[in-house]
């Protein structure tokens, strides 16, 4: 359904219902579609260890590279 900005100020909570039910809306101006009204779908919530045993760190992972320092740091 297409539909002109200052009808669809006079029916937003009609249009809304109709989005959430799952029909096309389409809010247009000089008969120029600018938006779609479309129902919310919140993210899915995201799983912790999803990766858990298929990922090694290793033992030394934080310890400091003198080489890269000497880069970054100069001879101190």
């Amino acid at each position: 359904m297409i539909i002109n900005i200052s009808e669809a100020k006079i029916q937003l909570s009609k249009l809304v219902d109709m989005a959430h039910n799952g029909e096309q809306i389409i809010i247009a101006k000089n008969n120029l579609p600018i938006v779609e009204l479309i129902a919310y779908k919140p993210a899915a919530k995201r799983k912790m260890g999803l990766l858990k045993g298929q990922i090694h760190i290793p033992d030394n992972f934080l310890d400091e590279n003198e080489e890269i320092n000497a880069l970054f740091y100069g001879d101190v």
